[in-house]
């Protein structure tokens, strides 16, 4: 049975999934909440992380899972965001 990992994962079944094959948790809940029908849409034609406010970035890194954003300046987000 899948387990409710709260709000913040959208798809459990595929989060715990990936869990399972070893994926870190930041990965699986970037995955596991990302539209498959809009992943990839872009194609390498997002904005650089460089270009975007602070607030956005922190939402990114809210999006994908990272701890500790909310006391990280925007360098700190830009890094965690490309090194997690």
């Amino acid at each position: 049975m899948t387990k409710d990992h709260g709000n913040q994962i959208k798809n459990d079944k595929q989060y715990e999934a990936l869990r399972n094959q070893g994926y870190s948790k930041e990965k699986s809940a970037r995955i596991a909440n990302s539209d498959s029908h809009e992943t990839g849409k872009k194609g390498g034609k997002s904005e650089k992380y460089e270009d975007r406010t602070k607030e956005e970035l922190y939402q990114k890194a809210k999006e994908v899972g990272i701890e500790g954003r909310s006391n990280m300046s925007k360098d700190e987000l830009i890094d965690a965001l490309r090194n997690h």
